[in-house]
């Protein structure tokens, strides 16, 4: 019996190495697919990052216009023009202007100014200066307004720093 034992060690030894083998080549197959994951991962993120930096490189090497000199006039409160409700305006707004003499020129020339900018903003109605694009023709039409009564530079840029309707 003890014969029979021994007999049956070796061929378990055996059984037991190919499974062994066979484990062995699957943790094999598992560690160079992680490799190759990591190396192809590794890989995309220095494409990615380098062609980020080089992108930023261009923006960055583009030149920002100067912001010119700035006039701010006095707070404008208005009715609008709406006959369905009793409804008022408040803006605050900064002239952004071309030559830094328009900000002397402009000064002289506040009353006038007001008056242009009343007779822009009372025409209008809560619904066309409730959305984005009605904002944006407003400040083309001031900046236009403004454009033909300055012979000193002119207004680059209307900015409502304070919007408000109620």
């Amino acid at each position: 019996m003890a014969k029979d034992v021994e007999k049956n060690k070796p061929e378990e030894q055996a059984v037991e190495n190919g499974k062994e083998k066979k484990r062995g080549s699957k943790l094999k197959w598992i560690i160079i697919g992680v490799v190759i994951v990591l190396v192809l991962g590794g890989g995309g993120a220095g494409a990615y990052f380098f062609m980020n930096k080089s992108a930023n490189k261009e923006a960055q090497a583009l030149p920002k216009p100067p912001i010119g000199a700035v006039w701010a006039p006095d707070v404008f409160i208005i009715n609008l023009a709406d006959s369905e409700a009793d409804r008022y305006l408040k803006v605050v707004m900064n002239f952004e202007l071309s030559d830094p003499l328009a900000v002397a020129e402009l000064d002289v020339m506040k009353p006038k100014v007001r008056d242009m900018v009343l007779s822009v903003l009372t025409v209008k109605g809560f619904k066309d200066v409730n959305n984005f694009e009605g904002k944006q023709r407003l400040k083309e039409e001031i900046a236009m307004r403004l454009n033909s009564q300055l012979t000193k530079g002119k207004v680059v840029q209307v900015y409502f720093t304070d919007f408000v309707v109620q």
